[in-house]
């Protein structure tokens, strides 16, 4: 019940943007919109991922909370998969052969291409059986999502022509979240050297 609450509540944004472009029309330029908001998502659930097990060690809490980072990068993962479906379907005309010259042509496709290839194998991953299977890789594996999450923070900044504020702001916080994870594996490892 938790993740269906929780797989619904991520969906909002998306639900939002349908709802809104359904009653006040899609606007002038409708698929940079749903390129738009699926890409932002992708990288603030991203962010949101990365936030889970710094703050529950930081608060000491006792109960997992594996099933909340493991869907909520599910989620990101999935806006990730359809900001480039829709990148593919409006920019491209569903031209595969340009997707290819795209990625090599010009570097923020480069970057977000390389970012969503290193999530696909986190969510092909994502199951206990896997977490069995690949034991103690599986850990080395998910550290993917450090630069998977920057390689998307920077195709954003890449991208945008004029308002860079947006992309910087979430540099920032992954920036925070990293030093926040630095910081608490260091005071882990004064703890046990007393």
């Amino acid at each position: 019940m938790r993740v269906a609450t929780l797989i619904l509540l991520t969906l909002l944004p998306a639900l939002w943007t349908a709802w809104d472009m359904a009653m006040h029309g899609p606007g002038a330029e409708p698929a940079r919109r749903l390129e738009h908001v699926t890409g932002d998502w992708a990288l603030y659930l991203l962010l949101l991922t990365l936030t889970v097990r710094p703050l529950w060690r930081t608060m000491g809490w006792r109960s997992s909370f594996v099933w909340l980072r493991r869907t909520v990068g599910l989620m990101a993962f999935a806006y990730a998969s359809v900001h480039l479906v829709f990148f593919v379907l409006f920019e491209l005309n569903l031209d595969l052969g340009q997707l290819v010259a795209q990625v090599v042509e010009k570097p923020w496709v480069t970057l977000g291409m390389a970012a969503w290839l290193m999530l696909l194998p986190l969510a092909v991953t994502s199951t206990t059986g896997w977490q069995r299977r690949l034991g103690r890789h599986w850990a080395r594996l998910h550290q993917l999502i450090y630069p998977a999450t920057l390689l998307g923070i920077l195709h954003y900044l890449w991208l945008v022509k004029k308002d860079i504020s947006t992309p910087l702001a979430l540099l920032a916080v992954f920036g925070v979240l990293i030093g926040w994870r630095v910081w608490l594996r260091r005071r882990s490892a004064l703890g046990h050297r007393r």
